[in-house]
């Protein structure tokens, strides 16, 4: 056998990085902890134009790439890392992220059932900082924050902090869009048009931080809602359009205190009532700047940068 060949990774795991080298450190140290043979996977980091390298985190860890990738975007940085990777999968993770430890197990284990077209995606799950109290938002986005399941079985797509796809299967659908698309609902909808179907894998499991504040969590819908009307804005009535969804989401938290109340993913009385005043707040928030958009509809995409990617106006 051809020693090169058999020294091979089988996975590629590709982890976008900008700012957030404590998140890192975890993140890496969540992969050096996997069940499976580490022979069997390599580890790329491509970092994104930090002003605080991750170089010294990186360097704790054996068999770690370090890349770099100034074009701004998640997008772009995975791009990059795919470009250099050996294996036959390619696994996406978030750098805040940390996985399970059977998280690549499970990747392989249903990459060997299941048929070659076959694109997964894993549940996301709250990292509680203090697992003996819920804290209001990590309560909120333990329902929330991260539906895959809902994404990919009812919407056709999976969050790219918790993807994995066969390498020949990626190069048919092509690379992540840039910082001005929600990359990982264009990258499924080119998947989809491209014959491939995505699995929701309950077993691949990776932990995700809830957002510190409620200040940053608006931040995150600044930029999702942005995403949404720069797809919205293709269509002529686009206003008429965006006002409707204005409405809906206004009058989503009636529809909602249901999976509030009922949801397995936290428990107690108080954490449910904390967790329904988050998601007022939040879906007041977002109706309050969906509808702002309607006048300043040219605003920035905001990659975790002091200057925003500027949209062009209509």
């Amino acid at each position: 056998m051809d020693l090169a060949r058999a020294q091979k990774p089988s996975i590629s795991v590709i982890i976008p990085h900008l700012d957030q080298v404590d998140g890192l450190a975890a993140c890496l140290g969540s992969l050096q902890a996997q069940t499976l043979d580490s022979s069997l996977f390599e580890v790329i980091v491509v970092d994104n134009g930090s002003t605080c390298r991750p170089e010294a985190v990186t360097a704790l860890f054996s068999g770690v790439r370090l890349l770099y990738e100034l074009e701004p975007g998640p997008g772009p940085a995975r791009n990059l890392g795919v470009k250099y990777a050996a294996g036959d999968i390619f696994c996406f993770i978030d750098a805040d992220c940390r996985a399970h430890p059977h998280w690549l197990s499970a990747i392989l284990d249903a990459f060997n059932r299941l048929p070659r077209g076959t694109i997964l995606g894993g549940d996301v799950q709250i990292w509680r900082q203090n697992p003996e109290k819920w804290g209001a938002i990590e309560a909120y986005e333990s329902i929330f924050g991260y539906r895959q399941k809902l994404h990919v079985e009812y919407y056709g797509f999976s969050g790219s902090g918790n993807l994995a796809v066969r390498a020949e299967d990626f190069h048919k659908v092509g690379p992540f869009g840039g910082i001005l698309l929600a990359e990982d609902k264009d990258w499924g909808a080119r998947a989809r048009a491209r014959g491939l179907v995505f699995k929701y894998i309950p077993q691949m499991i990776v932990f995700h931080p809830a957002r510190p504040s409620l200040r940053l969590l608006c931040v995150q819908w600044d930029r999702l809602i942005q995403h949404t009307l720069t797809a919205t804005r293709q269509h002529k009535s686009w206003r008429l359009l965006w006002l409707g969804r204005a409405v809906a989401v206004f009058g989503s938290p009636l529809f909602d205190v249901g999976e509030i109340l009922t949801s397995d993913r936290i428990d107690g009385f108080l954490t449910r009532v904390r967790a329904l005043g988050i998601l007022i707040v939040i879906r007041s928030y977002r109706v309050w700047r969906m509808l702002t958009l309607v006048v300043w509809s040219n605003r920035g995409v905001v990659w975790n940068r002091n200057t925003p990617v500027s949209v062009a106006k209509e």
